[in-house]
């Protein structure tokens, strides 16, 4: 395992386990098996450990794992503050200490300030005292770092950077990224201001890992070192020195072994020109198949009106990639097959998702548009038929 320094010189793996996506079993974690994993990656040298809050059940499995084994003394714990459920000083105390208590432990290695919008959303914990408190957890050593993660364009995470001294920044970056969010520009910023950069979503929730459009996955293939498009995704982040820590949801021992392999070989400033003209390739096979650019993080999540939004934008990349017949069949089954319709037509245009949409994708325009392609009178028969015959 390679590992880079963080801001206050402390080895940390290239490679960080994201533990939102652990395996799930009628809607609870496979403990099992998380922790066969978790300890897997472990013994194979990762020792950076992203939770939060509101991913469900996961700082309590990654604390009864740690403890269970005795493996706390060996990893760095990341969790995250949700800024936007926190009303006052006390309800941000309480979220932190309810935090401890799941990962059965005195302190956070790294504490972040969760899908951290703008300087205004900075300003309003600052005006709470939240932020002079969290330098007192860190004086105290509950608290071992301070950052933030962030979805957002380069213009803010500029300003966020400015706007405080913080340890390291989280951010979704990959090559389709790679000029939007924070962007490239924004990393380097970072960089230069002395903040470690934490890459989050370089898969794009597996979607440049798996189902690559035949334009992005023959320009992968035509090099002639042979590697997966998962590997060459966290090639090109491991390529920029400003990057310490690259996440990645494994769910299976194979994935992490996988990913440990490449984490081991990968260095700064080994990729050349005949690289760069690879993934501009498979980033240009890539846009010509994309409807939508839903990663599937599920922060849009609960709609009030009930549509399944994820699903939903699915069904439209589908469409597009395959063919309208293909992405029908899979708008039925991701929103008819339920006791209570889930489509786009459910949609009250609220906007509540939109304001936590980290891609800032126009979802009411999207969902408009999937009406029009999916809910005609066949598709409403469809799935009516579908509800009658598992639900009646």
């Amino acid at each position: 395992m390679n590992y880079r320094k963080d801001k206050y010189g402390n080895d940390i793996s290239v490679l960080g386990f994201g533990c939102m996506r652990f395996t799930r079993k009628m809607g609870k974690i496979d403990t099992d098996k998380a922790e066969s994993e978790i300890m897997l990656a472990i013994e194979r040298g990762i020792n950076y450990f992203d939770t939060a809050y509101i991913y469900p059940g996961s700082e309590e499995l990654l604390g009864y794992v740690l403890e269970k084994n005795n493996a706390r003394s060996r990893v760095k714990i990341a969790s995250k503050l949700p800024h936007y459920l926190v009303k006052d000083l006390a309800g941000a105390q309480k979220i932190f200490k309810t935090e401890l208590e799941r990962l059965k432990t005195d302190h956070i290695d790294y504490y972040l300030i969760h899908m951290l919008t703008d300087t205004n959303a900075l300003r309003r914990m600052t005006d709470m005292g939240v932020m002079s408190w969290l330098e007192e957890e860190k004086a105290k050593g509950t608290v071992g770092q301070i950052g933030f993660s962030y979805h957002g364009d380069t213009d803010e995470f500029i300003k966020l950077i400015d706007a405080r001294e913080w340890d390291f920044a989280q951010v979704q970056y990959n090559y389709l990224d790679e000029h939007s969010q924070a962007g490239r520009r924004g990393v380097r910023y970072a960089a230069e201001k002395g903040l470690p950069i934490i890459v989050m979503e370089p898969l794009r929730g597996g979607a440049l890992a798996t189902g690559l459009p035949k334009g992005a996955a023959d320009a992968f293939g035509a090099h002639p070192i042979k590697r997966s498009p998962a590997e060459w995704s966290f090639r090109w982040l491991w390529d920029q020195p400003e990057i310490m820590c690259v996440l990645s949801g494994m769910n299976s021992e194979a994935m992490i072994e996988e990913n440990v392999k490449a984490a081991s070989s990968a260095a700064a400033g080994e990729l050349g020109q005949r690289e760069r003209e690879m993934f501009d390739r498979a980033r240009q096979g890539i846009a010509d198949i994309t409807e939508v650019p839903c990663t599937g993080c599920g922060y849009c999540r609960p709609c009030p009106a009930g549509v399944d939004i994820p699903g939903v934008f699915s069904a439209m990349n589908s469409g597009k990639a395959k063919g309208r017949l293909s992405g029908a069949r899979v708008y039925i089954m991701c929103t008819q097959f339920r006791k209570q319709a889930s489509g786009a037509s459910a949609c009250v245009k609220c906007g509540a998702c939109e304001k936590k949409c980290p891609q800032h994708i126009p979802i009411r325009e999207k969902l408009q548009k999937a009406q029009r392609l999916y809910e005609r009178h066949i598709f409403k028969l469809a799935g009516k038929a579908a509800r009658a015959f598992f639900y009646r």
